[in-house]
């Protein structure tokens, strides 16, 4: 057989590309010392793949040769040279049956290939159906990537997502994030009630779940949430078997690891929670304070984790850390930890906490769906959506509209508003539109008196220079509607005179931010001293307040769902996957101060 010059090697859709096929080159050869088959493989090496394929070609048409295993040869050489049409001539004669075991593997793959170049989507699935246990890694990676490509071609993204899942764990920096890129991608080509009805179908620790969340995002969509309710508080004093005083569910911590980076762009991030962390520290009763020991996060999810080898080394019983996302999902891709870890974000990559960690976080979403309850609880239910373009505020915004719906609401009008944004008539228009019953026909002045939309409301996702310049404007339009936000409107410290412009506004928040969190220092007082307790970073510094004292109580909420801690940043329990859950409280712009609304929680007036 000869070949004829191959077809340029134009594209590629393999995303290990180089892995995989420098991999490929070198693997099953049979031991032939002949001076034609070293010959083959020294084009191979230099790249020379139709050289290659040729010689191979020519070794399997000599007399007595194992032609099926030359011409597979060949045909593996033409496939790196991108000329599958010329590999699957190659491979046309070949006798699967006279192939060695790891050969078949490899004829396969090859047939799969070329059915999947032919469109033939369902016959590379067929081909792929093979497990991947115990395949050299070149071969697994290469099953698993060309197993996701069928799936996806072959209308199943669900299934491809998961393949791409199986090949993420053998996967590193650059391939990684390409292959993690195709999960989002390809899932967000499913309908948004395929995947919604697929999570609904899911337990909350499927690694699936969060590329679900990933998809729906990227699409504009978001999954209702699952609002905590426990009921019973932890850590009540409660005599024991000898008449002694103990706090229900503590056991105490000896040695405590806090991982949090000293450089790096969350230095100032990290600053806040370790100035919490320790002043919890210090407000705890001398004989039950563990011993501190800090350690430098790094700059990379690799430093991370060397960072917590040192620490478990070092004798640590709780991890305290890492802080970004990627960094606690390295760590926890490291699979069964020897100490626990109770990390301080939450990763968006699907790993879930190992047996006996936990995260703990501030998530966007989890405000933006606690919103819609708190709204739906007033019996409103139309609702108008402005949130900014960050993405902290697309995510609530997207939780909101999700809980929101998922609760019999109606999300009549939705607009986005940018920082250098001034005038917001256009946005207030595509916004509040459906709400004309509450416009007068011309307004002339700031206050309104327009009667409000009983069962309607405003939703809003900003920071506080954008609600001061919305909400007047809002009013001139001549809506009068109850604003709810999330915590990002309030700066955090009194600002009086800017702030009056956002009076009857309610908003969640951390309970620290108003004293009326139990069993940590108050807020008013450390502020005086430390610049960390004031201002945007105390919600992180309460945060750290929350992550010094759960430590002691990890194992009894774990294992009891009911039950909660009163927190800092607010009722705290932990859910069956490991994740801290907050019930907020809810404060209100009045005169141009933030006050609490009697220290509710979120859903204290619900059905």
């Amino acid at each position: 057989m000869t070949l004829s010059p191959p077809a340029l090697f134009r594209h590629w859709p393999t995303l290990l590309l180089c892995a995989l096929l420098a991999g490929c080159g070198s693997i099953g050869t049979r031991g032939d010392d002949s001076a034609e088959a070293a010959h083959a493989e020294q084009l191979i090496r230099k790249g020379d793949f139709h050289g290659a394929a040729q010689a191979y070609l020519d070794l399997g048409d000599q007399p007595f040769a194992d032609r099926a295993y030359y011409h597979l040869r060949a045909a593996e050489a033409l496939r790196q040279e991108g000329d599958l049409e010329a590999a699957a001539r190659a491979l046309e004669d070949v006798k699967r049956r006279k192939l060695a075991d790891d050969e078949i593997i490899r004829y396969d793959l090859l047939e799969a290939e070329i059915a999947l170049s032919r469109k033939d989507a369902h016959r590379a699935v067929e081909l792929l159906g093979s497990s991947d246990n115990g395949l050299p890694m070149p071969l697994r990676l290469r099953l698993l990537e060309l197993r996701a490509r069928a799936q996806n071609a072959n209308a199943d993204p669900i299934g491809s997502a998961r393949t791409r899942l199986q090949l993420d764990r053998w996967l590193s920096d650059g391939d990684r994030e390409q292959n993690r890129t195709q999960i989002v991608e390809t899932l967000a080509k499913a309908p948004a009630d395929v995947l919604q009805r697929q999570a609904q179908a899911l337990t909350g620790n499927d690694p699936l779940l969060p590329w679900i969340e990933r998809a729906l995002r990227k699409n504009g969509q978001a999954l209702p949430q699952q609002i905590p309710n426990p009921a019973l508080p932890i850590g009540t004093l409660t005599p024991d078997q000898n008449n002694r005083m103990t706090r229900e569910g503590y056991k105490p911590v000896h040695l405590v690891a806090l991982l949090l980076p000293a450089d790096g762009p969350l230095r100032s991030v990290a600053q806040s929670i370790r100035d919490g962390f320790f002043a919890a520290y210090f407000a705890d009763a001398p004989e039950q304070r563990p011993e501190i020991r800090s350690y430098d996060a790094g700059l990379t999810p690799q430093d991370s984790v060397a960072a917590y080898q040192r620490a478990v080394n070092d004798g640590a019983e709780r991890v305290a850390g890492p802080l970004s996302k990627e960094a606690v999902a390295e760590l926890f891709r490291q699979g069964n930890l020897r100490v626990p870890v109770l990390a301080l974000n939450h990763p968006d990559s699907g790993e879930n906490p190992p047996s006996g960690s936990v995260e703990f976080g501030l998530l966007p979403d989890a405000e933006g769906a606690q919103a819609a309850e708190h709204m739906i609880a007033r019996g409103i239910t139309r609702a108008a959506i402005f949130a900014a373009t960050d993405e902290w505020a697309e995510r609530a915004a997207l939780a909101f509209r999700a809980q929101f719906e998922q609760r019999g609401g109606r999300i009549l009008g939705e607009a986005r508003v940018r920082d250098a944004d001034i005038n917001y008539s256009s946005p207030i228009k595509q916004a509040l539109a459906d709400f004309s019953t509450a416009k007068i026909a011309a307004p002339t002045t700031g206050d309104s008196d327009a009667a409000p939309v009983a069962d309607g409301g405003i939703f809003i996702s900003m920071r506080p220079q954008q609600a001061r310049l919305l909400l007047p404007q809002v009013k001139i339009a001549g809506y009068k509607l109850p604003v709810f936000a999330t915590s990002h409107v309030y700066a955090g410290s009194a600002t009086q005179g800017l702030d009056r412009d956002l009076d009857g506004v309610q908003f969640c928040d951390a309970p620290w931010l108003f004293d009326i969190a139990a069993g940590v220092p108050l807020r008013s007082e450390l502020a005086r001293n430390l610049p960390t307790a004031r201002g945007v970073s105390a919600r992180l510094f309460a945060l750290g307040l929350d992550a010094y004292n759960l430590l002691p109580y990890l194992d009894s909420l774990r294992g009891q769902q009911e039950s909660y801690q009163p927190g800092a940043t607010g009722q705290l329990s932990i859910d069956a996957y490991g994740r801290v859950q907050r019930l907020l409280i809810w404060a209100q712009f009045e005169n141009g101060n933030a006050r609490a609304i009697n220290g509710e929680l979120t859903l204290s007036s619900a059905p």
